[in-house]
């Protein structure tokens, strides 16, 4: 098959924080494939067709960029962030693992930069040391699963990051992680919310966990939660690159 499947990040929303093997890549294709926002984002230009979709098809959406690389067409399939951090590479090899007919295709995974880390950037340094991702949206998975996910990692000392932590349609969820934080953590440990993160329109948050209200969070907002280290110098968050020995090991 002389078609291929790019699967690219386009990062957190600054133009310039796209990798130039990406553009390179968006150079290349006769075809983008994704959710609408993010296609919105690549130039159009002779010879590219764009293939906006809804964000509920991922599968769909990337069985058709399977389909259009078999006929010889050059597809990337754009994401935001990093496409292997709850992006579309893992359901191009789920479409892949369902259609055997397309495994020779020439399939590439780009890397972008991940809200989280922009965020983090942003903030200072609060993922300085062992940290957990956490996408908090009960889509593609129960709600009971997030909270035993969320209470362990909390309960293990790990900063935190929390990707779709409060949407119109769920908007309890996020109060609910706020109270088992609170009951993992105490109220001290800082939590920061950093909404459009590299945009103009950015905004960042840093306030304790006795703070915090759902409100503060929505589907632009990445929130980081530190652990029991993490601490403030200056206007910046960091977590130290050391960690206190706990009771039950001192």
């Amino acid at each position: 098959m002389s078609g291929k499947v790019i699967i690219a990040g386009l990062g957190p929303g600054a133009d310039d924080l796209i990798t130039p093997e990406v553009q390179s890549a968006l150079d290349e294709a006769t075809d983008i494939v994704g959710y609408f926002p993010y296609v919105a984002r690549v130039q159009p230009r002779d010879g590219l067709t764009l293939h906006g979709s809804d964000n509920r098809v991922e599968v769909d959406r990337a069985t058709h960029a399977l389909e259009m690389a078999a006929e010889g067409r050059t597809v990337v399939v754009v994401s935001s962030g990093d496409p292997g951090v709850f992006a579309m590479a893992s359901a191009v090899f789920e479409a892949l693992e369902a259609r055997p007919e397309f495994h020779d295709l020439d399939i590439r995974v780009l890397p972008g930069i991940t809200a989280m880390l922009a965020a983090a950037s942003r903030l200072g340094a609060p993922l300085g040391h062992d940290f957990a991702a956490i996408n908090l949206s009960d889509n593609l998975k129960p709600w009971e699963l997030v909270e035993h996910r969320l209470r362990l990692a909390a309960q293990a000392g790990f900063s935190m990051a929390f990707y779709n932590p409060r949407s119109k349609s769920r908007p309890h969820q996020f109060g609910r992680a706020l109270e088992i934080l609170r009951e993992e953590c105490g109220p001290n440990v800082l939590i920061s919310f950093a909404k459009d993160v590299t945009k103009p329109t950015q905004e960042l948050l840093t306030v304790t966990l006795g703070e915090a209200t759902p409100e503060m969070a929505d589907m632009r907002t990445v929130v980081i939660v530190g652990n029991a280290d993490t601490r403030r110098v200056g206007p910046h968050v960091y977590t130290p690159r050391y960690a206190k020995p706990s009771a039950s090991s001192a």
